[in-house]
């Protein structure tokens, strides 16, 4: 790996750089420079910390500190990974070594799925629409996660589609990709036409609405002398759900997916396969320096 560019110049560091523990984890999975043609100038570790560092700061490609790579040399980079779907591979490498670190199989067998609707801004593009449940005029964000939050898929479409469509989207390719998984959680939004959708497409599957016990309750039969069930008031945690629901916030502390500022919506699924990139990365190496304590 070539470290040119952090040789030739005084480089400012940044939170969201990789340490050198990290950079051992995802170095072999970055792709390597050609070897014919021109010398490689610019390290591969040097274009992820400018990645990183968009995500985390939200900042647009234009501002980023002159202590990174060239923007326009970034940008190529990270078009050309999403594009031949190195993001989504790293991404996968490293669910895979965080779930064996964890000893579980690598293969989930249960996964959770939930939207989230987001704000757009003006830089356009297609899939956009209006959330009249979140009064939202923008894009949903779609994942599936497996019991440990990390993602398994994540399809971004317009706010207006429904859940139990777009849900369709994300899960079409699951089988093939995890065979083993054999239930899934979700909220009541993916009733009625889905589920009709997930018995033809998902025989194998077993589909469960997390809900509270109370949930569309009018009223309750009583016998003499008895009691009625007290509904309890204010929040309360749905069991799994709360799993999915934290994967949003971790995502969240990027300041890139604070909104969709992206023009196309597949660029914003790749911010998310960063974002899970950069989680994963940090906790493998704090897994390491454990162990090797």
């Amino acid at each position: 790996m070539y470290d040119v560019h952090y040789s030739v110049m005084a480089y400012q560091s940044y939170p969201s750089d990789l340490t050198d523990a990290e950079w051992a984890i995802v170095a072999p999975l970055v792709p390597e420079p050609k070897t014919n043609g021109r010398r490689a100038t610019i390290s591969r570790r040097a274009l992820l910390n400018a990645m990183f560092y968009i995500t985390k700061t939200g900042c647009g490609w234009e501002w980023l500190p002159h202590d990174f790579p060239k923007l326009k040399t970034v940008y190529h980079y990270f078009r050309l990974w999403r594009l031949s779907g190195v993001w989504e591979a790293i991404h996968t490498t490293l669910r895979e070594a965080v779930r064996r670190s964890l000893s579980r199989d690598v293969q989930p067998s249960a996964a959770i799925i939930d939207s989230q609707s987001v704000k757009t801004t003006g830089v356009g593009g297609p899939e956009r629409g209006y959330d009249g449940g979140k009064q939202i005029k923008g894009r949903k964000r779609h994942l599936v996660v497996d019991t440990q939050g990390l993602v398994l898929a994540a399809k971004v479409h317009a706010a207006d589609v429904a859940d139990r469509d777009g849900a369709v989207q994300v899960l079409e390719d699951m089988p093939k990709q995890f065979e083993r998984i054999r239930k899934l959680w979700t909220d009541s939004n993916y009733n009625g036409r889905f589920r009709t959708w997930a018995a033809e497409h998902l025989p194998d599957w077993d589909v469960e609405i997390v809900k509270h016990w109370w949930t569309g309750l009018r009223g309750v039969w009583v016998g003499p002398n008895q009691e009625p069930p007290v509904i309890p008031s204010g929040f309360h945690v749905l069991p799994k759900r709360w799993i999915v629901e934290r994967t949003f916030a971790w995502l969240g502390q990027n300041r890139r997916l604070s909104k969709d500022y992206e023009r196309l919506p597949e660029t914003s699924e790749t911010f998310v396969y960063v974002a899970m990139t950069r989680l994963m990365i940090r906790r493998l190496a704090h897994q390491q320096a454990l162990n090797g304590k």
